[in-house]
């Protein structure tokens, strides 16, 4: 399909996805692989289909902010906090997980995923009824996200869920010593805000979320230990979650996720990630998030340093996070989303080939 069409659509990558699923239930030996994908995906679309109706009515539209792109402007009104969808159940599948299960581990991804929840929720809650594509401030979203990040790190290291030993490859670790603990926090925090930062156009952040996560679980599965199997499991739910609501935020959107939706799930991976320490695999296959997160750095602090040497301020882009940059060179929106995704697939390519082969 996409060899004939030569263009990434919704259609053509949840096919991949689901293609991709079934090879993956055959080499692992389990159906629940395809058929939590496909539970999920189910579920996401059907809420997400009639959910965006009840937000309609209740007035939870977006703002676009002026510093933007102009061609977003009418994008103004679309209703948001469409992560609900998405979110709640995933947290529903947790508290289901936990009954049979009864993980520490599903505990802490829960405390975790709620409260990054409760944060984007209310910074989106404070956006709308401040009539501003502005809700919580930095500073006080940063330390609510610190917090939670710490405390999460606190309950995990006692639990003895965080390995100082950084797994590349099944025949090859890194010792970092106390250095994993700022490791975790980066993880958690920083992937929290590059999936925040990355939804910025319409399907970007849910298309890489669904390609990230299955990227995950597959390295989860690669791993095989049966107690981390689990997680594996829940990352092809959230990536089952993320492409049932895709297909109502694909361009042009009928909803976006909000932050309600892209902290949280920032937050899903990174925690999964510390949980089952997958450091080294998710950096690759987030490189679409951390290339986002990068360029908006690397912009403000040339900005900076420049503007302290010359008395004015340049830029290296356009405008950021980068997708903004390939807008405003003339690149439309569906083709920069489409071009992204595909990256993001090579790079889960790659971050499994080299899993498999260091």
């Amino acid at each position: 399909m996409i060899g004939k069409t030569r263009s990434l659509t919704f259609t053509s990558l949840f096919f991949l996805l689901v293609i991709s699923l079934i090879v993956n239930s055959y080499i692992f030996n389990s159906l629940l692989i395809i058929n939590i994908f496909l539970i999920s995906s189910l579920i996401s679309l059907v809420i997400t289909k009639y959910g965006f109706k009840i937000i309609t009515r209740l007035n939870l539209l977006q703002n676009i902010r002026s510093e933007g792109p102009t061609l977003h402007f009418n994008k103004t009104n679309t209703p948001t906090m469409g992560g609900i969808f998405i979110i709640l159940p995933f947290l529903l599948l947790l508290l289901i997980v936990n009954n049979y299960v009864d993980s520490i581990g599903i505990l802490l991804l829960f405390f975790c995923t709620i409260s990054f929840f409760i944060i984007g929720f209310l910074d989106d809650y404070l956006s709308i009824a401040n009539k501003k594509n502005t809700g919580l401030k930095s500073n006080e979203k940063f330390t609510l996200q610190a917090l939670i990040a710490i405390l999460f790190i606190i309950f995990a290291s006692q639990s003895n869920y965080i390995n100082p030993l950084i797994t590349i490859s099944n025949n090859w670790n890194m010792d970092t010593n106390i250095v994993i603990f700022p490791i975790c926090f980066l993880t958690l925090v920083g992937l929290s805000n590059a999936v925040n930062l990355t939804d910025g156009l319409d399907g970007l952040a849910a298309g890489c979320s669904a390609i990230v996560f299955f990227g995950l679980g597959t390295e989860i599965f690669i791993k095989d230990q049966k107690d981390l199997i689990i997680y594996g499991l829940i990352s092809y739910a959230m990536s089952g979650l993320c492409i049932g609501f895709l297909k109502y935020n694909k361009y042009p959107a009928k909803i976006f996720m909000g932050d309600t939706g892209s902290l949280t799930i920032g937050a899903a991976l990174g925690s999964i990630s510390i949980l089952t320490n997958s450091f080294f695999t998710l950096f690759i296959i987030s490189g679409i998030f951390i290339t986002e997160a990068l360029s908006v750095m690397i912009q403000v602090s040339f900005f900076k340093i420049t503007k302290k040497l010359f008395k004015k301020g340049k830029r290296i882009f356009l405008m950021t996070p980068i997708h903004h940059h390939f807008e405003l060179k003339g690149i439309k929106e569906e083709k920069i989303v489409e071009n992204f995704w595909k990256v993001n697939i090579l790079l889960i390519v790659l971050g499994i080939v080299l899993k498999i082969n260091l």
